[in-house]
């Protein structure tokens, strides 16, 4: 039986398997229920993931249009 990495569990849940390995990883997860439990908490992160909403401090904000004001009028003379 071939051996799966997390790799190829992640490679899984975002369809990134051609459709022959697919098929073989989804027997392989009929058969492997250490594997099923493997892909489910890759599964339960992935969602956790696409939960996250993170957005920089105003400072860092600040900071780059500051920076980018500068560059764009020393550019202009």
């Amino acid at each position: 039986m071939k051996t799966y990495s997390p790799e190829d569990l992640i490679c899984y849940l975002y369809n990134e398997m051609d459709a022959q390995a697919r098929l073989e990883l989804e027997a392989a997860l009929q058969e492997n229920w250490t594997l099923r439990e493997k892909l489910g908490v890759l599964k339960t992160s992935m969602q956790r993931l696409d939960r996250i909403v993170e957005s920089p401090r105003t400072e860092v904000i600040l900071n780059i249009l500051r920076h980018a004001s500068t560059h764009q009028t020393q550019t202009v003379r």
